[in-house]
């Protein structure tokens, strides 16, 4: 009996669960940086998870949470890999209170799923991220990732109003509650925000959920310099025009878009058609007149700021394009045999230092694009046709965006790049920070070292 095969019988046998997997073909598909688990356990409620949890602990086995696994390159690799935890398992309603506007869901359930349940009651959750037709509730929690409605209704931090999870002690232990106004105890539930699976198994949260608007718009405006992009998005900020989205898009992603979109609605190549120009953005809402309003100041500005072409977008159009903007974590990726895809989160001028990643990656001749989020939130990627090509690139890049950023009072992370460039810019990513108090937490959560060790840079 293989090693494998012996682990799978004893976790059968000691947590009743029915859902044990060792099959090499399926273990394969559950790889994180290449690195493959020796079981997969599929759990389907919070009891179950408690006990897969103790009997990792008794085994001194390492345990990795996941969900729909569309996020998993984010972080670095686990540093051991026993089992797979499969929390798809888990995905009922628990509780809806369409009055007071509140959530209790499964960390499993869909995100389009929910999207399903709540439109015939008229809220949604403002948790639009990519890879949304399957990622879970769960797992856009422990991955962090953004939602590009951030910029009206804030990040999940700001609507995330409890957790349950099962910690490092095999603990269930529960955080905040159903109600918006929760004063009792900390908010340790938003430690699990970005955590990657190293803090505990999330198995329910729960959320504030916002009333659907009456309707919305898109505008797309373009420039010939990033430059004149920027001073619309100021003119804009200073007249305080409320917009859902915004984001300007560099000559390289628009021709990205072009191509996956070819096959697509025309209008929406159509809204994209020129080469070698800066794209801007815009999503509103509200109101027919507001938004009939909102639409009108932006053609204003957009002229003001000397764009060469603005156009107000159909809704199918408009669903289209914000669709694949909200979607640029997952194709940006995938642009290029090799790529290397940065966050950064700064609060200077997003756009000037987009501008000079751009310069920087033109001096060592690769290919560059990047996206400047609303928020202050850039999107930065180099492309290159060879891992062995992209190698030293990345890493100047990346010691240049760390430059900033810690200039800045920012943030950069790496969203996707081959698990060589991972490791030789962890070291750099790590100098000079304090990781005594990211220790202390992973202690305090997690005494043992179970979950996922070593997927946050520093051996975290």
């Amino acid at each position: 009996m293989s090693t494998t095969t012996s682990l799978a019988t004893r976790l059968t046998g000691a947590t009743g669960s029915r859902h044990v997997v060792a099959a090499p073909e399926e273990l394969v598909t559950y790889a994180v940086d290449g690195l493959s688990p020796a079981v997969i356990v599929r759990p389907e409620s919070a009891a179950e998870v408690v006990e897969l949890v103790k009997f990792a602990l008794a085994e001194r086995l390492k345990v990795v949470p996941v969900g729909s696994r569309s996020k998993c390159e984010i972080g670095m690799g686990p540093t051991r890999y026993d089992i797979a935890l499969d929390m798809t398992g888990l995905h009922e309603i628990a509780h809806y209170d369409a009055g007071d506007m509140t959530l209790s869901i499964d960390a499993g359930t869909p995100l389009r799923e929910l999207e399903g349940f709540l439109r015939p009651h008229g809220q949604f959750l403002p948790l639009a991220v990519p890879c949304f037709e399957s990622t879970t509730a769960g797992g856009t929690i422990a991955s962090g990732i953004d939602s590009v409605l951030r910029q009206q209704y804030g990040t999940a931090r700001d609507f995330l109003i409890g957790a349950e999870f099962v910690d490092g002690k095999g603990q269930l232990c529960k955080s905040g509650g159903r109600v918006v106004k929760n004063v009792t105890g900390y908010d340790l539930h938003k430690l699990l925000i970005g955590s990657l699976g190293t803090l505990g198994v999330i198995t329910r949260v729960n959320f504030r959920t916002f009333p659907v608007p009456a309707t919305s718009g898109g505008h797309v405006a373009t420039f010939k310099k990033s430059t004149a992009a920027v001073e619309y998005r100021k003119m804009l900020e200073r007249a305080g025009v409320p917009l859902t989205n915004f984001e300007i898009v560099s000559p390289e992603v628009i021709k990205i878009m072009r191509v996956i979109l070819q096959q697509q609605v025309q209008g929406a190549i159509s809204a994209l058609s020129e080469d070698g120009l800066w794209y801007v953005y815009s999503s509103f809402e509200g109101t027919e007149k507001v938004v009939k309003r909102i639409a009108g100041e932006l053609e204003k500005y957009a002229r003001g700021a000397g764009s060469r072409n603005l156009q107000s977008l159909e809704t199918g159009t408009d669903e289209l394009i914000g669709g694949m903007l909200r979607e640029a974590f997952e194709w940006l990726r995938w642009a290029a045999q090799e790529t290397v895809l940065y966050r950064l989160a700064i609060c200077g001028d997003a756009a000037d230092i987009a501008d000079q990643l751009t310069r920087a990656a033109g001096s060592i001749e690769i290919r560059s694009a990047s996206l400047v989020r609303s928020a202050r939130i850039i999107y930065f990627a180099i492309f290159a046709e060879s891992e062995a090509e992209i190698l030293e690139p990345a890493e100047s890049i990346h010691a240049q965006a760390l430059s900033i950023a810690r200039e800045l009072g920012g943030h950069v992370s790496l969203l996707h790049g081959p698990l060589k460039v991972k490791l030789r810019i962890a070291e750099e990513h790590v100098r000079g920070m304090n990781q005594g108090l990211q220790q202390r937490v992973k202690k305090a959560f997690d005494p043992s070292d179970l979950f996922a060790p070593g997927r946050v840079v520093g051996g975290i």
